[in-house]
């Protein structure tokens, strides 16, 4: 990341575990002033609020498990996904009252009912008794800056990127899919390992920008993360195939995030914080 004159910023760098969650929960702490003498407007974006799923299924049989991991993978990341789109829509807002309700609430009941359908099949394709999911498919609204909850992995995983309970300030633990093979293997399903995002205080004019980022990072691991529970189910290429089809992919996208971080510090005037440190991830 090319940068003028830099001095270095004082940050905490956290290892952490695999995925954690969505969207500005405290991570950052936002400067008072305002731009151009203006008390400071910018909120933090709200998240969404959906039901965990892994804490209500009964013991899951071992010829399900891969196939329920990569499900339960699969809710984190779209639960990632509309946190990133909530994040965007508090830096551009548009439509009306009920355009949460119809382009993003709406749209991830439907998803998450066809996932959750999907995990009860998987327990019914082995004669096991079939749990009734159903309950946990709508999703509603958290109140600006609190966390969404998220599954976590089979072992329990760390916080993610400083979001939420561990993480970039986003939300809960999510997909700390320990142990397992080597993620092309088969068997349990890893995760991403990247190292968590603590910022010095962001001034009020960069904050809307820089909790759109944290969504993007998280969005990344999440889709990681889903990439390697797919894996698991169904391994493919060789032993380099995780490094190069998805922590290098993964590294590149993040130093791209991170370097529009620094730029909205430098943007308002602020000290751009050197983040280069927090590009590379690796495997839980």
């Amino acid at each position: 990341m090319a940068r003028g004159t830099r001095k270095t910023a004082v940050l905490k760098v956290g290892g952490v575990g695999a995925l954690a969650a969505l969207l500005f929960a405290g991570g950052l702490q936002l400067a008072s002033a305002g731009e151009n003498g203006r008390p400071a407007t910018t909120a933090a974006a709200q998240t969404v609020n959906c039901p965990t799923v892994r804490d209500k299924l009964p013991a899951v049989p071992a010829a399900a498990a891969a196939q329920v991991e990569r499900e339960l993978a699969n809710l984190d990341q779209e639960i990632a996904r509309q946190n990133e789109r909530l994040a965007r829509l508090a830096v551009r807002p548009e439509g009306g009252p009920n355009f949460v309700d119809n382009a993003i609430l709406g749209p991830l009941r439907s998803k998450r009912t066809a996932v959750l359908d999907r995990i009860e099949i998987a327990f019914n394709r082995i004669g096991a008794q079939r749990p009734d999911l159903d309950a946990l498919a709508a999703c509603s609204l958290n109140a600006p800056g609190v966390p969404s909850a998220v599954n976590g992995g089979a072992q329990g995983g760390s916080g993610q990127n400083g979001n939420g309970q561990n993480g970039n300030g986003n939300a809960g633990g999510q997909n700390g899919n320990a142990g397992g093979q080597n993620g092309n293997t088969g068997g349990a399903a890893r995760t991403v390992d990247c190292p968590r995002v603590d910022l010095p205080a962001v001034p009020a004019a960069a904050a809307a920008q820089v909790r759109a980022e944290l969504a993007t990072l998280d969005k990344q691991i999440a889709e990681a993360d889903a990439r390697l529970a797919r894996l698991a189910v169904r391994p493919e290429g060789g032993p380099a195939f995780i490094d190069n089809a998805i922590l290098g992919p993964l590294r590149s996208k993040r130093v791209a995030a991170l370097d529009r971080i620094e730029i909205a510090f430098n943007r308002v005037g602020a000290q751009r914080p050197d983040l280069d440190a927090l590009a590379t991830c690796g495997l839980n």
